[in-house]
C-alpha cells in the first residue's frame, strides 16, 4: 500500500489546500498504479514549525515562504 508524506511549513497551507494535495496526490499514484489501490494509498501532511527548518543554512518561516509564494505569482 503507498504511503506519500509531505513534510511543509507549519502555518502556511489551509486545511482546503491540504485537502486538494492529498486528493491530487492519491490521484497520481492511482494513475500509475491503478485504481484499486485508492482505498489503501495513504498522504500524511506534516507541519513542522516556523523556523524549525532550514534551507541552505537559513531557518525558513512562515513568512518567508509566503512571501516566495507572492513573489512568484
Amino acid at each position: 500500500m503507498p504511503l506519500v508524506q509531505i513534510k511543509g511549513i507549519g502555518g502556511y497551507l489551509s486545511l482546503q489546500q491540504k485537502q486538494e494535495i492529498i486528493s491530487k496526490v492519491t490521484d497520481a499514484i492511482v494513475s500509475v498504479e491503478g485504481e484499486g489501490l485508492r482505498p489503501v494509498t495513504w498522504v500524511i501532511i506534516e507541519d513542522v514549525a516556523s523556523g524549525q527548518w532550514g534551507v541552505g543554512g537559513q531557518a525558513v518561516t512562515t513568512d518567508a515562504i509566503r512571501a516566495m509564494s507572492q513573489a512568484s505569482g
